[in-house]
């Protein structure tokens, strides 16, 4: 395993689609694949033993579904962003998947380049979303997301809004940090109190939040597939 790499783990049954992608994956200057499964249960044994920066994650799967998987990082509290990579993949299926923490959601048939600067922008931004995404998850974001709490004890400090805005531009913690002219100590003391007052999971929750309350226009996010 070298040092410095993306470190990205396969979790999906077919395992001609594995080899294949493991390969491509390898041959990228940035990352390496250093896990592989064929069902969620043999993963979900080896979560805790097992360091990754990365999971690419199918979601039927005989023997413990992605779904599952999911759930059991949610509870489990596993630091590890994951790719969900499907041929079941629907438009519709964007809000559920992002509720159960998935930082990205696409379909198998996706482009390789592509799927490369998914996997760069999920590891460095914590998410990535398409353009239709953005606009199905408009449509699709359901009454029971935490809105703004009125009172002053629970409601987001105009410092916590200003990281909220740059968090939904793609701007990584440093960048963060940078922009503001404060640590990067600070930037993820202010995450850590965003997610606890928003009550979401990730970050992709968090842009997720920022969109329903109009906290910014999802037309105007930085998108990088542009």
């Amino acid at each position: 395993m070298k040092p410095n790499l993306i470190k990205i783990g396969i979790v999906d049954n077919d395992s001609l689609f594995v080899q294949l992608l493991s390969s491509y994956i390898n041959k990228q200057a940035s990352m390496e694949v250093v896990y592989t499964s064929s069902n969620g249960n043999q993963y979900l044994e080896d979560a805790k033993d097992t360091y990754l920066d990365v999971l690419i994650l199918d979601l039927r799967m005989s023997d413990g579904n992605g779904i599952e998987v999911l759930e059991a990082l949610n509870q489990w509290n596993i630091d590890v962003k994951t790719v969900v990579l499907s041929s079941y993949y629907r438009r519709s299926f964007m809000g559920q998947m992002l509720k159960l923490g998935a930082n990205a959601f696409f379909p198998k048939e996706i482009e390789p380049d592509e799927f490369i600067t998914i996997i760069e922008a999920v590891y460095k931004q914590g998410h990535y979303f398409s353009e239709e995404q953005i606009a199905v998850m408009r449509s699709q974001l359901s009454s029971k997301t935490p809105k703004f709490h009125q009172n002053k004890k629970d409601s987001l400090s105009c410092r916590e809004i200003e990281v909220l805005e740059l968090l939904c531009q793609q701007l990584n913690t440093k960048e963060i940090a940078e922009r503001l002219f404060i640590s990067a100590k600070t930037v993820e003391s202010h995450k850590s109190n965003l997610l606890l007052k928003t009550g979401v999971r990730n970050t992709a929750g968090l842009v997720i939040y920022a969109i329903q309350n109009n906290i910014v226009d999802a037309d105007d996010m930085l998108l990088l597939d542009k």
